[in-house]
């Protein structure tokens, strides 16, 4: 039995049309993977952006819990949030950069107790404090500067006043 000559011709062209449309789908599979990969090391890198954020808010908390008006060196912490001993802590320093501001903070009447007075003015002042906190990790390579005003009411005879004037 022979062939027509359109069949005759058209041998084979299945097979190279079923080699191309896999050829695609390969391309198409490998791209995905490598999109998913980026993808991992994006998420990954905020992770590690978010953590050392952190841990530098958490530094400076620790810092303002004590009398920070008086620090003068920058202070070193150590900051490990997942407690695991195969990943070193966050390295943080914190420094208190100064006092930015000074407002007069007006006495209210009210609270001394019903007793007249004949003081009006100021009891003191509110100041604003500007801290400073820079975290570098090693392991990720994240490094992050934070800054936040810090507000404190300060009397004149306190002896860190003076950094405020």
């Amino acid at each position: 039995m022979t062939l027509p000559r359109s069949l005759h011709s058209q041998r084979g062209s299945t097979l190279i049309v079923g080699l191309i449309m896999l050829l695609l789908f390969t391309l198409m599979i490998s791209s995905a993977f490598n999109m998913s990969g980026s993808n991992l090391k994006a998420v990954g890198n905020m992770q590690s952006r978010d953590e050392a954020i952190a841990a530098a808010n958490a530094a400076i908390e620790q810092v303002v819990s004590l009398n920070f008006t008086g620090l003068t060196a920058a202070q070193p912490y150590e900051l490990d949030f997942d407690q695991d001993p195969a990943t070193p802590p966050y390295q943080v320093i914190v420094t208190v950069e100064g006092c930015r501001r000074a407002t007069p903070a007006p006495v209210d009447e009210a609270l001394l107790s019903g007793v007249s007075s004949n003081i009006h003015g100021t009891s003191g002042f509110y100041t604003l404090w500007e801290l400073k906190s820079v975290v570098a990790d090693g392991l990720s390579g994240a490094a992050v500067t934070v800054r936040h005003g810090v507000r404190k009411y300060m009397g004149e005879l306190d002896p860190d006043f003076a950094k405020c004037s």
